[in-house]
């Protein structure tokens, strides 16, 4: 008997345009000491130092003392994850049934005054998206005025969503980062902590600030099928992240307090509950342990993922366990890395898959100790 420790991932990827590539999106090659492709970060690099670690650790001999080694590989993540992970844990939750687990979502370095600090996710963002609709009157669009354009009542909802100055809803896991960046909200007053740290590190602010509450993205609109016809309704899809455990009834609040309530129709249609892991644990000992070792001077930090990984099923399904993003990487910045996430040109260090590697290694054996 002893815990379960989970290496999770997914193999599957966004689509990926070869003409916005510098080198074909997969061809999988080494070039200049980085493995280019779609999918080297999100997530392939952690699928193969995940497996490659589990296949050292079996042809070594060693086997757990107590507990067992895990290691989960699945699709589908990058569409919502129903038939991914959702779908074992719905009909073969004891395949997955784990205490611990390690999934993607942080582990790139980035630095603040000079020390160098690791995320480790411990929660991550929820999905609320909805569609605003305004109505009007159609008509033909060489006389704009025969008509009620919808489009236009549109425009100032965007603006307004746009320039809209967040209201912070903190959770355990941003309250703990803010306390460890050395911005600690006092008095409930987490803008102020946040200019303090945007002082000092202005990009660093700039990748903390969704983590501390709900964001909104306009990103799709549609209106008339016809470039003569005025529109008599007009639609505008928002993606909209809430903070862990917070969902319909906050979006609800603050869409109200920055459109209004009238002159608009909210449709919610798409939603999942963020959720996250305790800070503290035996599993965070062991990382903060071993980058300590590994990067003497640096430390390990808790974030909040603005996004969302299959670690939410997980711990949904085994509210007990604790699920933690992490794939170290030494020698890839989290400002190197996050631009080419989903993005052209994606690629990876290959000196931080051996980095990652050994670190799952390590932190398996440690955790469920050794029985050879």
């Amino acid at each position: 008997d002893g815990p379960t420790l989970c290496l999770l991932s997914h193999c599957d990827t966004v689509l990926a345009n070869p003409d916005e590539w510098t080198h074909d999106p997969w061809c999988g090659e080494v070039i200049d000491g980085e493995l280019w492709g779609r999918g080297a970060l999100d997530m392939k690099s952690q699928t193969a130092a995940e497996v490659a670690a589990g296949i050292e650790l079996a042809n070594s001999g060693w086997r757990p003392a107590n507990g067992d080694l895990l290691i989960v590989c699945v699709v589908d993540e990058e569409t919502g994850g129903a038939d991914g992970v959702a779908w074992l844990c719905e009909n073969h939750p004891d395949l997955v049934r784990c205490d611990y687990s390690l999934n993607e979502g942080a582990g790139a370095f980035f630095e603040l005054g000079g020390e160098r600090l690791y995320g480790v996710c411990v929660a991550e963002k929820g999905v609320c998206r909805f569609t605003i609709t305004t109505d009007g009157v159609a008509g033909h669009a060489s006389n704009p005025r025969f008509g009620d354009n919808a489009l236009l009542k549109l425009a100032p909802l965007i603006t307004a969503l746009g320039e809209w100055e967040p209201v912070y809803d903190l959770t355990d896991g941003a309250s703990a980062l803010m306390t460890d960046l050395g911005a600690p909200v006092e008095d409930g007053d987490v803008g102020a902590a946040l200019d303090r740290l945007r002082q000092r590190e202005p990009l660093l602010a700039a990748f903390v600030e969704p983590m501390l509450g709900l964001t909104f993205a306009p990103t799709v609109i549609s209106a008339s099928g016809k470039i003569n016809v005025l529109p008599s309704q007009a639609k505008l899809r928002v993606d909209c992240r809430t903070p862990p455990g917070l969902g319909e009834a906050l979006v609800r609040k603050r869409v109200a307090e920055v459109l209004g309530t009238e002159g608009y129709r909210l449709e919610f249609t798409e939603q999942a509950i963020g959720n996250g892991s305790a800070v503290d644990s035996p599993l965070m000992d062991l990382l903060s342990g071993w980058i300590a070792r590994e990067d003497p001077g640096a430390r390990t930090v808790p974030i909040v993922l603005p996004a969302f990984t299959d670690s939410r099923t997980i711990r949904a399904t085994f509210p007990d366990s604790v699920s933690y993003g992490f794939f170290p990487m030494r020698h890839t910045s989290l400002a190197q890395m996050w631009p080419l996430i989903h993005a052209p040109d994606e690629r990876i260090d290959v000196r931080d898959l051996a980095f990652a590697a050994r670190c799952f290694s390590e932190i398996a054996q440690e955790l469920l100790g050794s029985a050879s």
